[in-house]
């Protein structure tokens, strides 16, 4: 009988619970050799990160435009509401929860008696642009491209995006677990990990609730448009809630998502195009666990942070992670950038938020695919036709 391949959830847990077990036997010069490969892939992933924005970004908006109509800029123009919208709430419940979970003067204690272990050597690899740039290159080239109809740059977009695609999952992606034990290793060897540990299961459990919590009030807004109870509408999402924890991807719960939609009562036709687009474009889900675990780093760390600055972080990043679902940690990879260049993180810092975000990422596949029946509900409202079905 052949065994089957450990996902990358399972190999993120057991690099974390091996790195922590390996910085407490590692002697120095073996540590060392980690944190020497954790330096070059870094600035290899520092790299590639504008370069995935281009690939993926740049597509999407060229196959959106191609594709405009009232009804495709309608369903992306709520689906990225309600992506803003989560973006917003996880700040603003985090602000006002995570100051009385998170212990800043024990993270600094164990900060201030950090032993930091320097890597063998260093290489520097500059990016081509800066992520700004990459984002400003994408919509240019999107944009153009589908309102000049450039076949040729358009085949060739779908081509870089497949380049930039083969080198996260042949690449990034078979090396993450690696660079994630590193992380932890180092971590563990300066005294840090007890803390960090500590802060983030008290968090998790604040975006788990704020999952459900968002669902009721995608629902609700749904409601207002479609007449239906929205807890009986959840409640006929949940087989694709329960399909995306098992399967962790929009694409493959795409079958199951499709089918409890119509069972809403949504048109199929209206059915059949938003569910497809929304499992691209709509992330509410991915939205609010970067946002929760990017605020509640912050905090341990003591830095400065405000309102204006996750607005605009939020905004940015709903359009940054477009497309991003179709690669694994995708949404996470696609906002390193944005974490490194708006928030001020550091090399440990985006290895913790890829670490966290990878170890829920289930919850916010199942969030993303749920709410794109909410979604469905309200275009159903402006394009469905009259006859309705009933929810079953």
């Amino acid at each position: 009988m052949k065994l089957r391949r450990p996902g990358l959830l399972v190999k993120i847990l057991i690099a974390m619970a091996l790195g922590i077990g390996a910085g407490y036997v590692f002697p120095d010069m073996l540590a060392r050799c980690f944190i020497t490969f954790n330096g070059v892939f870094s600035e290899f992933l520092g790299f590639i990160i504008p370069l995935l924005i281009v690939g993926f970004v740049a597509p999407a908006i060229a196959d959106i435009g191609r594709r405009a109509g009232k009804m495709l800029l309608f369903t992306a123009a709520i689906a990225y509401g309600f992506t803003i919208m989560a973006g917003l709430i996880s700040y603003l419940t985090g602000a006002s929860l995570f100051p009385s979970l998170i212990s800043v003067d024990r993270y600094l204690q164990a900060e201030a008696s950090t032993v930091n272990l320097a890597p063998f050597f260093e290489m520097d690899i500059t990016p081509m642009m800066t992520v700004m740039t990459a984002l400003v290159l994408a919509f240019v080239l999107g944009l153009g491209t589908a309102m000049t109809g450039g076949e040729s740059l358009r085949r060739g977009l779908d081509n870089f995006r497949d380049v930039i695609s083969w080198t996260i999952n042949r690449a990034i992606i078979p090396l993450l677990p690696l660079y994630i034990f590193g992380i932890f290793l180092n971590m563990t060897v300066s005294g840090q990990v007890g803390p960090i540990l500590l802060t983030f299961i008290k968090i998790i459990a604040v975006i788990f609730v704020l999952h459900v919590g968002i669902l009721v009030l995608q629902y609700c807004i749904a409601a207002c448009f479609s007449g239906k109870n929205p807890f009986r509408a959840i409640a006929t999402m949940l087989p694709a809630y329960f399909t995306a924890l098992g399967t962790q991807s929009s694409a493959a719960t795409i079958p199951v998502t499709l089918k409890r939609t119509i069972a809403l009562g949504v048109d199929k036709d209206v059915a059949g195009f938003t569910v497809p687009l929304c499992a691209t474009i709509h992330m509410s889900g991915s939205t609010l666990k970067i946002v929760a675990c990017a605020l509640a780093l912050m905090i341990t760390r003591g830095m400065g942070y405000d309102f204006s600055m996750f607005a605009g972080f939020i905004a940015m990043l709903g359009i940054t992670i477009i497309a991003a679902p179709g690669v694994p940690g995708g949404a996470i990879m696609a906002s390193l950038g944005l974490l490194s260049s708006m928030l001020g993180f550091s090399e440990a810092d985006n290895a913790l938020m890829i670490a966290l975000y990878i170890a829920m990422d289930s919850f916010g596949t199942a969030c993303n695919v749920t709410g794109d029946g909410a979604i469905a509900q309200i275009v159903d409202r402006f394009f469905g036709k009259k006859t309705k079905t009933t929810i079953k």
